[in-house]
């Protein structure tokens, strides 16, 4: 049962990092509906790297950020937790398929397999709390300029990747979760490891035949000593 909860762990951190990598370069992180006339109504849709326009005719025009200083200080600290997120989440797959009971890498022993998928389910934990702090600050900007009313630019709605962040970092501290409450399970149901005390049988001294040895010639004594008859000794 606790190899299936770590194979389980390891595949749900592996769709939740994949769903981070999609989720950085999705241009849908916010959304902004012009309503006007057939020609003038347009869309505006927003992510860390660019953004968009389309207008009611499906012709859209896109441009970059022209640099990274002139950004807003939550835009450059999202951008940095997102890619150190995805950063952890590989060190934490490849982490993860040394350490799982399953595979066999290196000849490796069981105890420290064990650890090797503990610390990968740290990673994954810290890569979706990177993750989660990222889009959650990053929503928590549109919301506060959406219901602003002294706010003069353009509003903002949340758009379809910040859910689909959200659902990538739980995934990966699941995962993550798993992986670490398997280890510690694994180290409870053998204390004899935990303890670090194995157990060694016990050999047999080397003294032990030379002390048979003595025996063994008074035997051969004693058996000579019946070769001869009782008049021998008279």
């Amino acid at each position: 049962m606790s190899m299936a909860v770590e194979t389980f762990g390891f595949f749900t951190a592996a769709l939740g990092l994949l769903m981070l990598g999609v989720t950085l370069p999705h241009g849908y992180w916010r959304v902004s509906t012009v309503h006007g006339s057939v020609i003038t109504t347009n869309t505006i849709f927003e992510n860390l790297w660019y953004s968009c326009a389309t207008d009611s005719l499906g012709v859209y025009n896109c441009w970059e950020f022209p640099s990274m200083l002139a950004l807003s200080g939550y835009i450059q600290a999202c951008r940095a937790l997102m890619i150190t997120a995805i950063l952890l989440g590989f060190l934490g797959l490849f982490l993860g398929m040394v350490g799982l009971r399953c595979t066999n890498i290196g000849g490796m022993v069981p105890s420290r397999k064990a650890k090797l998928a503990a610390t990968a389910g740290a990673l994954h934990i810290l890569a979706g709390v990177c993750g989660m702090v990222a889009i959650s600050w990053y929503a928590f900007n549109i919301t506060r300029d959406f219901f602003d009313p002294l706010y003069p630019g353009t509003k903002y709605e949340l758009g379809p990747s910040l859910y689909l962040g959200w659902s990538a970092s739980l995934l990966a501290i699941l995962g993550g979760i798993c992986l670490c409450s398997n280890c510690r399970s694994a180290r409870d149901g053998n204390p004899t490891a935990s303890a670090g005390l194995p157990y060694k049988a016990a050999l047999p001294s080397a003294g032990f035949p030379a002390r048979l040895h003595p025996a063994s010639s008074d035997e051969e004594g004693d058996s000579s000593f019946g070769k001869y008859g009782k008049n021998a000794y008279v």
